[in-house]
């Protein structure tokens, strides 16, 4: 029996989601304007501006995707595995923040996000499997998270490998 419904599922998870977000803008933001700022940059890097505005709505994405997830039932197994996997790339997500722009190392960002990259690939077919459009929801992260894999790599290689 479901005793929460879908709607209430949705904002806990969408809470957490950009609690997390918000946790890592800590570290990014003190980041951006001090260290990110003197470093030199590809020609591809968007403006500073367009970060939070993505990340908030990819956030609201995740959680409710994983507000769909949850709301086919935790007794199942292919749930409890898919959760467990979405929150291991959630984990991983946030310590990216935390490596590229609190501990200033983008070589260690970059082994963080190659797994983070991977954990998102396998949590969309998870999450496939069990509701389709909670895998769709996560496309658009991968792509963005994709796109982030290159920038972060092209950060540390313009930077000497810093």
């Amino acid at each position: 029996m479901n005793s929460i419904p879908l709607f209430a599922k949705i904002i806990i998870c969408v809470l957490l989601c950009e609690l997390i977000g918000i946790s890592s803008g800590y570290f990014t933001a003190s980041g951006i304007t001090e260290w990110y700022a003197t470093l030199e940059k590809p020609s591809f890097n968007p403006p500073n501006w367009i970060f939070a505005p993505m990340w908030t709505i990819l956030y609201a994405m995740m959680g409710i995707a994983m507000a769909l997830i949850w709301d086919k039932g935790l007794h199942r197994s292919d749930v409890k595995v898919s959760l467990g996997v979405f929150g291991i790339q959630l984990v991983l997500n946030a310590a990216w923040s935390v490596l590229f722009f609190g501990l200033h190392k983008p070589a260690f960002a970059l082994v963080d996000i190659l797994f983070l990259v991977l954990m998102i690939v396998l949590t969309i077919s998870l999450f496939m499997k069990v509701r389709g459009l909670a895998g769709i929801l996560l496309v658009p992260y991968l792509l963005w998270v994709s796109f982030a894999t290159v920038l972060n790599a092209s950060i540390w290689y313009l930077n000497g490998g810093i």
